[in-house]
């Protein structure tokens, strides 16, 4: 009796399903392009409203007297420099000149001071150094209109009132906290390893300061230095209690433009356009330092 040997029946092969994009997929898809677009437009939408303002401002200044105090609202109207021609011969060029004078001299001594400032409480901590740095910021928590009158007195007693270095001492000291408190997280920024190398290579405090330090924090240099330009230029409280026809500056000025006979809008918006153009050309032109500055502290 001979035996047959039968083979085992092959097992069927598992049915293999396509692979097409699954229906929650697609659903999971299409909420995150709705809501990529949704946060798109609404984030277009604040953009326009809040810088609705600048567009009306900008408009208006080119509008005569008559279309700029209209009610309702005029939007078509044919453009005129008239208001800007009678904002530089009313003496602008004098209240410009002081801004810059008192901006400018008060961001190089801000970062003069500011620079060797940070880097003792960032690079070569002391034991108090968090004391420290709460008293340059607790300066900043004085409200202004505390302090007028105490150095009203002292201006008018070391007769420097109306005077341009005054105004450069106060933004000096209004700004120094600040670039203290930004310049000390740009250095913190910098690793440990390129100061010891210094120091093993016999660099000196100013000669690692001027070679090593200022140039790989100059992003972060120049956001202090755009920040402290945009304080003191639009600083308008001191300089509206401290000088008077010498040393007035262009927030000053703009208030001079609102005249009791009214019908002043067109000419003040002029003279707000060109008293914003130096900052904004200012940011424009370093825009790229001042994000790359603006970022440099923000992540360890």
């Amino acid at each position: 009796m001979t035996n047959t040997f039968t083979p085992p029946a092959p097992k069927p092969a598992a049915a293999v399903s396509p692979a097409p994009k699954s229906a929650e997929r697609k659903s999971r898809e299409a909420r995150r392009r709705f809501t990529g677009s949704s946060i798109t437009t609404v984030t277009w939408l604040l953009a326009f409203v809040f810088f609705a303002p600048v567009i009306w401002l900008v408009m208006t200044a080119f509008k005569p007297e008559s279309a700029a105090a209209s009610n309702p609202p005029v939007f078509f109207f044919v453009p005129t420099f008239e208001q800007f021609e009678a904002v530089l011969s009313n003496g602008a060029g004098a209240y410009f000149l002081n801004s810059l004078i008192a901006t400018g001299v008060s961001t190089i001594l801000v970062i003069l001071l500011a620079v060797p400032a940070a880097y003792a409480v960032s690079i070569r901590p002391v034991k108090k150094t968090s004391d420290v740095l709460f008293f340059f910021i607790s300066t900043k928590m004085l409200p202004v209109v505390a302090v007028i009158m105490p150095i009203y007195v002292i201006a008018g007693q070391l007769k420097v009132l109306d005077n341009i270095g005054t105004l450069v001492i106060l933004y000096t000291a209004m700004n120094l906290p600040i670039a203290v408190w930004m310049m000390r997280s740009f250095f913190q920024e910098v690793p440990a390893e390129v100061l010891e190398a210094a120091a093993m290579d016999g660099a000196g405090l100013i000669k690692t300061l001027r070679t090593i330090l200022i140039p790989m924090v100059t992003p972060g240099l120049a956001a202090t230095a755009l920040i402290c330009v945009i304080f003191a230029w639009n600083e308008f409280f001191f300089a509206l209690n401290l000088t008077a026809a010498n040393a007035a500056t262009v927030p000053v000025f703009l208030v001079s433009q609102m005249t009791s006979e009214g019908l002043f809008l067109a000419k003040l918006s002029a003279a707000s356009v060109l008293a914003s153009l130096p900052v904004v050309i200012a940011g424009w032109v370093a825009q790229k330092q001042l994000v790359r500055g603006l970022s440099m502290g923000a992540v360890k």
